[in-house]
């Protein structure tokens, strides 16, 4: 057996995932099976951007905890990866010395430890979309599966998924359309185990759920005059108090021209969902040019097709709220509204171990709904074909399985590669050479 380690390094926290794989990877077994996920402890490492060294340190325990997994005579060959997603982008893009710095402290603290460290690095929106995908696709055995005969084929017949991601700063769309692609910018190409996949794919930073709620409150300050904020979305009876300093610190989020940085808002909720709704619809463009076809803010996308899993922030929300059984749309959407009235003494009551993210419940819930149906363009028709889910063949679905797939070539029978056209110049003169 053969093992593999992947941080994942979110905008709000990290995981370590450890998986393992028989060294004969032809032997009938076939799927990377999933170990364990260590869930780091503190949040993502992009926060510490005054504390560089401590982003090193908050890896420890559970590097600690793969050592205890991992026989010790094995440890030198684990290949181990960190990726880090749209924390860090949005970091780069403010600072990019501190994300550096951050990047050189969790390096040296990997490489204390005895295994193949292949070096940390930020996954490109589009990375992280199409790993997502492979991930899926992957553990589904719609790619490749092992046959009665006893040999890896290409499973007939068999549709591919596509992947839904929300993290806590992008959302990531990757599918098969049934079209060309018209914007090569959001096309990535696959060939895996024989076949070629074209995929569309697309990443939408600063529409995380984290960040998305951010702007929401952004809005509705710079749309009052008075540091008393009423905010629709939070249930009523609700109330915390933020600095202007901390609801202002992410790129994503377009300051006044001059906010005071020490102001104390006072936000109150009044558990409205219709305002709710409106307000979050603010937060996007879903105007297309003349004849396109788009998802929001003027981003090319062809018609969604075939099935979906979504996954991380979409899967959570629903679970908590009970949705991810298939429920009809007109379910989901009377589950949400009952949800966002209820207030905020009856949802203490109702979920007492939820009190820190309860309030943020419906915002999501709202958020989510209006991505995938004006945003992602689903329909009540389409719905039904996407599939809340943590998890596919026991293993968590996320692009870190997909990340190690293609970077340790593992794949059986054949790697994953980008294939590039060649120019037709090259091909006529490549035909007359040989003619010749």
């Amino acid at each position: 057996t053969q093992y593999g380690l992947v941080f994942d390094a979110g905008s709000t926290h990290t995981a370590l995932y450890i998986y393992r794989w028989p060294a004969d990877k032809e032997n009938g077994t076939g799927i990377v099976s999933q170990v364990e996920v260590c869930t780091v402890s503190g949040p993502g490492i992009s926060s510490y951007a005054d504390n560089p060294a401590g982003a090193g340190a908050s890896l420890k325990p559970c590097l600690d905890k793969a050592m205890k997994i991992v026989p010790a005579e094995q440890q030198r060959e684990t290949p181990t990866y960190l990726g880090a997603t749209a924390g860090m982008r949005l970091l780069r893009e403010q600072n990019s010395t501190k994300a550096e710095q951050i990047f050189a402290e969790v390096s040296k603290a990997i490489g204390e430890y005895p295994v193949d460290f292949r070096g940390a690095q930020i996954l490109t929106g589009n990375e992280e979309g199409s790993f997502g995908w492979i991930t899926v696709n992957y553990l589904l055995e719609t790619l490749v599966k092992f046959s009665f005969a006893e040999k890896w084929e290409h499973p007939q017949h068999t549709e591919v998924f596509g992947a839904l991601d929300l993290g806590g700063a992008s959302t990531q769309i990757t599918f098969q359309p049934g079209v060309t692609i018209e914007d090569k910018n959001t096309s990535v190409f696959f060939r895996l185990y024989g076949t070629n996949y074209s995929l569309y794919t697309h990443s939408y930073l600063c529409y995380g759920q984290m960040q998305a709620l951010k702007r929401l409150l952004a809005d509705l300050h710079q749309g009052s005059p008075s540091p008393k904020l009423s905010h629709p979305c939070y249930p009523a009876g609700y109330q915390e108090n933020i600095t202007t300093a901390d609801l202002y610190d992410s790129p994503c989020v377009h300051a006044p021209s001059a906010p005071s940085p020490a102001e104390i808002l006072t936000v109150t909720g009044t558990g409205d969902p219709a305002a709710c709704s409106t307000a979050i619809r603010n937060l996007f463009n879903f105007s297309c040019v003349a004849n396109g076809t788009c998802g929001f803010n003027g981003v090319y996308q062809p018609p969604v097709r075939g099935q979906f899993f979504a996954f991380a922030g979409f899967y959570y929300t629903f679970h908590f709220l009970n949705l991810t059984s298939q429920q009809s749309l007109n379910d989901i959407k009377s589950t949400v509204l009952i949800f966002c009235k209820m207030n905020w003494t009856e949802l203490v009551k109702t979920f007492p171990q939820e009190r820190r993210y309860l309030h943020t419940y419906c915002p999501v819930a709202i958020y989510i709904l209006t991505l995938l149906l004006d945003g992602y363009k689903f329909d009540e028709h389409t719905w039904t074909s996407i599939h809340f889910s943590q998890q596919a063949a026991n293993t968590d679905i996320g692009w870190t399985l997909g990340f190690m797939l293609n970077f340790t070539n593992m794949i059986p029978t054949e790697a994953p590669e980008y294939v590039k056209g060649h120019q037709p110049s090259l091909w006529a003169g490549a035909v007359s050479f040989i003619v010749l």
